[in-house]
């Protein structure tokens, strides 16, 4: 089965397989399937075409895939065109939403590994 594009495994039941679709998570992926009237463990394979079509007609009914992605980048643009704070923290990479950057933030800043060193110098003796 395929939605917008992304083909949905048929050995997986249905409450996990869904939320491999960019922007259906496990809640909405169980909203679809409780409108549609379909049990969540059921597998793919085991659907009949029209409902197939039944959750493909839910699922495109919210914006996933392609254009949540397209809809993201623009959002982040702007934030970028009108110099926000949000926006410079996207251009230099660092942590957006007010995350500690001392020491917990690897992931944006890359794994390095800075020494404490000692502000204080040794004086030599004379």
């Amino acid at each position: 089965m395929r939605i917008a594009g992304i083909t949905i495994p048929d050995n997986k039941q249905l409450a996990y397989a869904l939320p491999l679709i960019y922007g259906i998570g496990m809640t909405r992926a169980q909203d679809i399937l409780k409108k549609a009237g379909i049990e969540p463990t059921r597998k793919g394979s085991e659907l009949s075409s029209e409902e197939e079509q039944q959750i493909r007609s839910l699922a495109e009914s919210f914006v996933i895939e392609g254009e949540l992605r397209r809809e993201i980048g623009q959002d982040i643009k702007r934030l970028k065109d009108i110099r926000s704070a949000r926006g410079i923290r996207h251009e230099r990479g660092l942590p957006v939403r007010g995350q500690r950057t001392k020491t917990n933030s690897r992931t944006r800043r890359g794994n390095v590994r800075k020494t404490m060193t000692s502000g204080r110098r040794t004086l030599e003796k004379t």
